[in-house]
C-alpha cells in the first residue's frame, strides 16, 4: 500500500522511477545507521550509484527528506489506525488499540515501499531534528505536517467519543504521541531518565492508563 505524501516535499515524486524509490529506500536505511548529521546525498550517491545531483532532482535537502519519511510514517500509522479500528464497536477498546500504536509501533509491519520498522526506528531518533527548525510555521502552513495532524485528531475524536465534556483531547493524545517517542529514546539512550522495566509493553500500560486516568477523572 502506498501512502500518500504533501508533495511540497519532494520535486519529483520518489515512487515514480527506479532511482526515486532507491533514493528513499536506502536513504532511510541509511539515515536511520548514520543519523542525519552525518548522512548527506553524496553518500547516498555512492551507495544508489547516482550522483548527487540526480537525488536533488527529487529533494531539496535532507531535511525535505527526513520530513518526507517520518510523514510517511504518519501515513502508514493512520492506515493502521483505521484497518485495526474497523470492527471496534466500542469505543474504548479502538481508544485501547490507538495507545497500543502510539507506545509500540505499527502493527502491520510489511509493506513493499518502506519498511515500517526503519522508519519507526527514524522518527524515534531523528524525527525531532525535522521540526524543530526556523523553517517550521511556513511548513506547517503548506501542510507538511498534515499525516501526523490526520493521525492524531482520529484519536482526539475517539476520547471525545468516549468523554465528550473533557476540554482537551488533541492536546492529551499528541502530549502522549510526543512522550512515547521520547520514552522510546530514552529507554534506548538515557536509560537513567526511566525506569529499566520500561520496553514496548509497560510504555504502553504507562500511557494507557494515564490516558483512562486523565479521561475518567475529568471534572
Amino acid at each position: 500500500m502506498k501512502v500518500e505524501v504533501n508533495s511540497n516535499l519532494y520535486q519529483k515524486e520518489p515512487f515514480s522511477s527506479d532511482l526515486g524509490t532507491a533514493i528513499v529506500q536506502e536513504g532511510a536505511k541509511m539515515i536511520r545507521d548514520l543519523g542525519l548529521e552525518n548522512f548527506t546525498f553524496k553518500k547516498l550517491g555512492s551507495q544508489i550509484g547516482s550522483t548527487e545531483a540526480a537525488i536533488y532532482r527529487y529533494f531539496e535537502n535532507k531535511h525535505k527528506l527526513l520530513l518526507y519519511l517520518t510523514a510517511w510514517y504518519w501515513g502508514w500509522m493512520e492506515h493502521n489506525l483505521v484497518f485495526g479500528t474497523a470492527n471496534l464497536i466500542d469505543p474504548a477498546e479502538r481508544l485501547r488499540l490507538s495507545i497500543k500504536l502510539l507506545a509500540e509501533g505499527p502493527i502491520f509491519m510489511k509493506n513493499e515501499n518502506l519498511d515500517p520498522k526503519t522508519l519507526r526506528e527514524i522518527v524515534v531518533n531523528e524525527s525531532i531534528k525535522g521540526y524543530l527548525t526556523k523553517d517550521v510555521d511556513q511548513e506547517h502552513e503548506v501542510g507538511i505536517f498534515a499525516q501526523v495532524y490526520k493521525f492524531g485528531e482520529r484519536i482526539a475524536n475517539i476520547v471525545s467519543e468516549i468523554n465528550p465534556s473533557y476540554t482537551y483531547p488533541k492536546t492529551l493524545v499528541y502530549t502522549v504521541l510526543e512522550s512515547s517517542l521520547l520514552q522510546s529514546f530514552n529507554s534506548q539512550h538515557l536509560p537513567g531518565m526511566t525506569e529499566n522495566s520500561l520496553n514496548a509493553s509497560t510504555r504502553f500500560q504507562f500511557f494507557y492508563q494515564l490516558v483512562i486516568n486523565t479521561i475518567q477523572n475529568d471534572n
